[in-house]
């Protein structure tokens, strides 16, 4: 008789989270022979995910931070869901289903029920009473967990000091990227020269690049400001922005405004590997991370890295080797700091060459992926 497959579901709130952050995880519990469903809101990524394969059970869970009677229909739906499929596992990930997907999973019966946080809604600068409320709804979540993966450590510290999770029901597994995917020896010059033409990049040019969803949140304000002081000093500069419309957020840019003749926004893109591999130095100012994917993806492409000196960001930059961090909301800062690197090619180089060993070394997603899998296994005994 052939062995039945272990039954396990991966809860988001977004299809972009599927597409462009799990879907390699998804793919890794396929290959291993689990039967992988997965929930996230209705979106324009569903469909595309549901011809490669992808199992999807549309439940809207809304992002926002409160919305009380959204979040009971959400919850009540994944219960059910839960109730009816009777899977083995549940895996949630982002707060919102971290929350409400472990909830509805432990009503509903699952046997394990497996948390991934990318970060937390509170920070070091988050006012004590606000601060002390997050607290209390992440200690709720973690009640509902067997068990906590942070891909950040700062967050793991965070959780233990504010004793969220039980000491042995946590670790941190750090994030991980597709190293052979995000590699630049993959991409040729001539490569490069056409991708930056069809781009509209002319030759020569030196090319800063983020890869973030279009909100103030990711630091754009500041970035905008600073490249502006970066043309000053070199004018064959150009800003390359790689990243989602998120118009429902009260913080969403006004692209419009900031358009330019130096600046080129490509919107949501699939060949963000090809995008990485014209750009000379990468950004990321941004004011709150739980964990920084693209900063992983840059280093691996060989990229010197500029982040802000926040949690999320640090543990992905090491200061001086792979990159720079610079103070958060400070565009004077940032300004100076990619003027550092344009006026000193051989120093960015390196740093370059460094972040693509730690990406090799510690950014691997198949060490990540074996010890969510260790740890599952251990618990369905």
């Amino acid at each position: 008789m052939q062995k039945k497959k272990t039954k396990i579901c991966l809860v988001a709130a977004a299809d972009i989270t599927l597409k462009f952050i799990l879907l390699p995880q998804i793919r890794y519990w396929q290959e291993k022979g689990y039967e992988v469903q997965t929930i996230c809101s209705p979106g324009f990524w569903v469909e595309p995910l549901r011809k490669e394969g992808i199992v999807i059970k549309e439940i809207k869970i809304n992002r926002g931070v409160f919305t009380p009677f959204s979040d009971l229909v959400s919850l009540i739906r994944m219960f059910f869901y839960f109730k009816q499929q009777k899977f083995d596992a549940v895996f949630t990930f982002t707060p919102k289903p971290g929350l409400l997907g472990q909830l509805a999973a432990r009503l509903a019966g699952t046997p394990v029920v497996l948390n991934t946080i990318f970060g937390f809604y509170f920070h070091e600068n988050t006012p004590p009473l606000k601060r002390r409320f997050f607290v209390w709804v992440e200690k709720i979540a973690a009640s509902c967990s067997n068990f906590v993966f942070f891909w950040n450590i700062e967050d793991f510290e965070t959780a233990q000091k504010e004793r969220i999770v039980k000491p042995g029901w946590a670790d941190y597994i750090g994030d991980g990227i597709s190293i052979e995917r995000f590699n630049p020896a993959r991409f040729s010059p001539e490569f490069i020269r056409v991708k930056k033409e069809a781009l509209g990049i002319g030759q020569g040019k030196t090319v800063i690049g983020i890869v973030a969803r279009l909100v103030k949140e990711k630091g754009y304000t500041e970035l905008f400001e600073a490249f502006s002081m970066v043309l000053a000093a070199f004018p064959e500069t150009v800003l390359l922005i790689a990243g989602s419309d998120d118009v429902k957020k009260k913080d969403s840019i006004d692209i419009a405004a900031a358009k330019g003749k130096h600046i080129i926004f490509l919107g949501e893109r699939t060949d963000i590997d090809e995008i990485f591999a014209v750009m000379d130095i990468f950004v990321l100012p941004s004011h709150r991370e739980g964990f920084s994917h693209s900063i992983l993806e840059a280093s691996a492409m060989g990229l010197p890295v500029i982040a802000s000196n926040i949690r999320g960001c640090r543990g992905a930059v090491e200061p001086g080797v792979t990159g720079l961090l610079v103070s958060v909301k400070n565009s004077q800062k940032l300004a100076e700091a990619i003027i550092n690197l344009l006026a000193d090619p051989q120093k960015a180089q390196a740093m370059g060459l460094a972040g693509r060993e730690k990406a090799e070394c510690e950014f691997d997603e198949r060490l990540v992926f074996d010890k969510m899998e260790q740890q599952l296994a251990w618990k369905l005994k």
